[in-house]
């Protein structure tokens, strides 16, 4: 499960009741429930960098819905490896880009549904019923029609050059770490040390293995495990000392002295 619902209210509990209910053998795993409120791309983002370490056939329920009671569609998508379910608003499309795509189809069989259906939750009424049956072994065709195309969010791609990459930050988890696009697969061939991080123009910081390789309360850039560089400070926050936000653009270059 992967939501912006938080956990001081009810909904994440309500839905684990309907999905339990529906499937009592069910292992319910949170992956996060601390997504910030109606941030698709930072849903989108932390299934992306999760979803892959679960076990074959795992059922993924992906609510970020600022849309809910919209005309936005529900989907659920198999893949090789998983099924995905959630709203069609691109907060699966990151993970599934990961994927190799059997089928798509819309989830409008409202058989499956909790009624009366809430237009405000439908995490509860539309997705846990769809995602309970599935792992139950309801083909996806029982859901509703076949589709043939979902909403994907655009990815940037960096930009190469010689001696330099250039990308943006994409995230920022709750330690203050901004994550970048730049795939840890481009610094393989860098050396730690011999390549700096240029911000607004400025240098922030060199490229190093891990957290603590400079002094506590420096910053740092290091391959992060979610498989992107990222902008850290040693024992602190690096959102917060240099005020970095999403989409703020990154330069990953040789150092020149």
């Amino acid at each position: 499960m992967t939501t912006d619902f938080g956990g001081a209210d009810w909904f994440v509990g309500t839905m684990k009741g309907v999905l339990l209910g529906l499937q009592p053998r069910a292992h319910l795993v949170d992956i996060t429930h601390e997504i910030p409120a109606g941030d698709i791309r930072a849903g989108a983002f932390a299934l992306a960098a999760s979803h892959g370490f679960f076990p074959r056939g795992t059922v993924h329920v992906a609510v970020v819905d600022p849309g809910v009671g919209s005309r936005r569609r529900a989907i659920a998508v198999q893949t090789m490896n998983y099924v995905f379910v959630g709203p069609d608003n691109g907060v699966l499309s990151l993970a599934l880009a990961r994927e190799k795509i059997k089928a798509v189809h819309q989830i409008t069989n409202e058989q499956l549904f909790l009624h009366p259906v809430s237009s405000t939750f439908h995490g509860r009424d539309i997705f846990a019923p769809a995602a309970a049956n599935l792992s139950k072994g309801l083909p996806l065709g029982k859901l509703g029609a076949p589709i043939k195309e979902f909403v994907k969010l655009s990815w940037p791609e960096p930009q190469r050059s010689a001696n330099s990459i250039k990308g943006e930050i994409v995230y920022i988890d709750r330690f203050g770490n901004a994550i970048t696009n730049i795939g840890n697969a481009t610094l393989t061939s860098r050396v730690e040390g011999s390549c700096e991080i240029i911000v607004r123009g400025k240098r922030l910081c060199a490229l190093q293995g891990f957290y603590q390789a400079v002094p506590r309360g420096d910053p740092v850039a290091v391959p992060g495990s979610s498989g992107f560089l990222e902008l850290a400070v040693n024992g602190g926050s690096a959102a917060k000392k240099f005020k970095l936000k999403v989409a703020e653009r990154v330069i990953l270059r040789a150092r020149t002295h």
